[in-house]
């Protein structure tokens, strides 16, 4: 049964696009002609509603979404795993991590247009050098004219987008508060951010969510 006090709700929808702008790296999911399915990792940059990602313009990957453009993208961040000792002395069962995960289900199109390509490999770089450093992507550049030309970018239009951020908001209080202490203790390099998370979205703090 899917823990629906895990999922993001529609009205919640700028938590999804908040953590789509953070994240570069996902999992391109495609079928093949006899229906065999196959999953690519890839870096993306998701902007103006819509998922780009680029490469070569032959090969497996690109043969798929010819044959079918239906697709399936995930992405995802684990925060922290959490001990089962956190909780119970004996029992295993309460380990468990906590993550965001998004996925996209849509139909991916090949990008033709020069300008299109050119504004989303310009996205793409702001996300993952935003120090700058380079010349400005434009597509009636000379000296980007040719490379446009040899690069394939692939755009994904999304028909559903859904998220799960699992946080122990299925936690009692004192349940609760007994694993952010323990995450506070612990200390790893993103303990505290998701002793953070877990208040953020435990189910007092819902109508908070945005602030």
């Amino acid at each position: 049964m899917r823990r629906t006090e895990f999922e993001i709700k529609d009205d919640e929808r700028e938590e999804i696009e908040r953590f789509l702008a953070e994240m570069s790296f996902g999992f391109l999911g495609t079928a093949g002609p006899d229906g065999a399915p196959s999953m690519t990792p890839l870096n993306f940059v998701y902007d103006g509603g819509k998922l780009y990602f680029h490469g070569s313009r032959i090969g497996e990957k690109m043969a798929r979404l010819q044959a079918d453009p239906r697709v399936t993208f995930m992405v995802a961040k684990e925060y922290a795993i959490i001990p089962s000792y956190f909780t119970d002395p004996l029992m295993a069962c309460p380990a468990t991590a906590y993550f965001k995960s998004v996925r996209i289900d849509g139909r991916a199109a090949v990008v033709q247009d020069p300008a299109e390509k050119a504004a989303a490999l310009e996205a793409f770089m702001r996300k993952i050098q935003p120090e700058g450093g380079y010349k400005t992507i434009d597509a009636s550049d000379p000296d980007y004219v040719p490379r446009l030309k040899g690069v394939a970018v692939v755009r994904i239009d999304p028909d559903r987008v859904t998220g799960k951020f699992k946080f122990g908001q299925n936690l009692k209080e004192p349940v609760r508060e007994a694993v952010t202490d323990r995450l506070t203790a612990r200390g790893l390099p993103l303990d505290a951010e998701t002793a953070a998370l877990m208040e953020r979205y435990c189910p007092h703090a819902k109508g908070t969510l945005g602030d």
